[in-house]
């Protein structure tokens, strides 16, 4: 019997399954971990909770993520901003073991829908997924998020900031010019390389504060909070009730990175290792954060922009920022070093992540020829992006859909309701 070749991406520089050079790893690792870095301790620092143990959870539930999906998918798990107005208020009213409840019941609302998927199969995913709502989803992903690097770009503790601006674009015009023109291992790192000198612009601009940096110390150990040990056991069965539902709503989001990842790697996850790993992988990331004290967990679209850009999939990447994540939040200088990189320098990598991302979107039109003379691909198309990129969030008591979750739903219901062609239009 023949072997099997394995399959290799033609379009990657390194695929899934590669191993980097020791060097190689370092540094593609490191700029993964700059790239997730701030969206990932922003949420604990919103919410009044400890950012080295998000840090720390985030690098734990990364490993177990890749684990679970037997190393067959490049993502990074950071800190869910679905669940901040929700622990915000929980936080006030009974403290981090409200939310570790709810957190815990996140991830086992999780698991128990991977085992409902594993029993049913995943083939209806193909029906309910075609291109004409993958697409316009994918580009909703990227430009949704649009906002908030724009913010971050140009806004100073609320106001507009004309160096802030200025330190975004030369951020973004080095990045891009090291991604055109670098060659070799430096062509590998445009990202990293491109955060590094933003931060030298900002430094020379006198906008960083390294008093942090100065005070913080070598070594610090994560104020680990287990409350599930606690005795005697107080249940918060309205914080699980008010965060369970919400993985609902993170579950689309969790499919939706699943479809970037898709087209940017050639393959299909939902088929193999197969969306009940992929879910099992980031529930059991939220119960292992609820374990030690951090927030819910998900994929992050910001290290898909870095897969996007230097076109390098390999797992043994995000496994190394992960592991450099768990280092890091022991580390106190060097957390408080990444801690103090300003928005500016975020927010100017931010503008060609995010827009990577929606140019996967758009060229999974492109690539399936969706033929926009026709009614229905229009409609489709047109309902999703304004919705999800305008962010039409819905509030039904206590739970809030984002504009993206409502879009996946709305997208699957007018591609399985509509004709194929409108009555006045020929067939």
């Amino acid at each position: 019997m023949a072997k099997q070749t394995r399959y290799r991406n033609p379009d990657a520089v390194l695929d899934i399954w590669e191993r980097p050079s020791f060097m190689q790893w370092v540094g593609l690792s490191i700029q993964h971990l700059f790239s997730m870095f701030g969206s990932t301790v922003l949420v604990p620092i919103l919410v009044g909770l400890n950012p080295g143990i998000a840090l720390f959870s985030s690098g734990v539930g990364t490993l177990m993520y890749i684990l679970i999906t037997k190393g067959k998918i490049p993502a990074y798990m950071g800190s869910s901003f679905s669940f901040i107005v929700v622990m915000q208020s929980l936080m006030k009213q009974a403290g981090y073991p409200s939310i570790a409840q709810g957190t815990l019941a996140v991830g086992v609302v999780y698991l128990i829908v991977s085992v409902l998927v594993s029993l049913i199969g995943s083939d209806w995913i193909d029906k309910a997924l075609p291109p004409i709502v993958v697409g316009p989803i994918i580009m909703v992903i990227g430009l949704s998020l649009a906002g908030s690097a724009a913010t971050n770009a140009t806004m100073v503790s609320g106001h507009y900031s004309l160096v802030s601006f200025a330190i975004a674009m030369a951020t973004l015009l080095i990045t891009v010019f090291f991604n055109m023109f670098l060659k070799g291992f430096l062509g590998l790192i445009p990202i990293l390389l491109g955060i590094v000198c933003g931060y030298i612009f900002a430094v020379l601009a006198g906008v960083v504060d390294f008093g942090p940096v100065m005070s913080a110390p070598w070594f610090k150990l994560p104020a680990f909070e287990i409350p599930i040990l606690s005795y005697p056991l107080t249940w918060h069965i309205d914080a699980i009730l008010s965060m369970a539902p919400i993985a609902f709503v993170t579950m689309t989001e969790h499919m939706g990175h699943i479809m970037v990842l898709n087209k940017l790697t050639h393959r299909n996850f939902f088929k193999d290792p197969g969306l009940n790993h992929t879910l099992a992988g980031d529930g059991t990331a939220s119960i292992i954060a609820s374990l030690v004290g951090g927030p819910p967990i998900t994929s992050y679209g910001e290290n898909i922009g870095v897969l996007a850009i230097t076109r390098v999939h390999s797992v043994y990447m995000l496994g190394g920022a992960a592991l450099f994540a768990v280092l890091f939040s022991f580390i106190g200088k060097l957390s408080a070093l990444i801690e103090s990189i300003p928005s500016p320098v975020i927010g100017g990598i931010s503008f060609l992540l995010f827009g990577v991302i929606a140019s996967s979107g758009l060229r999974v039109l492109v690539d399936n020829h969706i033929d926009f003379n026709e009614k229905r691909n229009l409609i489709i198309s047109a309902t999703i992006l304004v919705i999800g990129i305008g962010n039409a969030t819905l509030q039904i008591g206590g739970l809030t859909f984002s504009g993206l979750s409502i879009v996946t739903v709305l997208g699957i219901v007018l591609n399985l309701i509509l004709p194929k062609h409108a009555v006045n239009e020929a067939d």
